[in-house]
């Protein structure tokens, strides 16, 4: 299993934008430098009425499937 750090600052509006539009995913740089794009239902559950915000871990296997996304100790909402 491969593991990647994620900050994650995505107001609702933003994230509405994404999740109705064609492209439907959001494209993220992990704190090793790294590239991501997930498909913005994988950020769902951590939708509140401000957006998605904080510190995630993205995991992953060996041929870049999704197996997890875990929000870190410490969360704080930044309005």
């Amino acid at each position: 299993m491969l593991k990647l750090h994620l900050e994650i600052s995505l107001s609702a509006d933003e994230f509405l934008r994404v999740y109705q539009g064609t492209a439907n995913r959001v494209w993220l740089r992990s704190r090793e430098g790294k590239s991501v794009s997930l498909p913005a239902g994988r950020l769902q559950p951590f939708l509140t009425r401000e957006g998605v915000y904080g510190s995630f871990e993205l995991t992953f296997d060996e041929q870049g499937k999704f197996i997890s996304l875990e929000r870190l100790p410490g969360y704080q909402v930044r309005v």
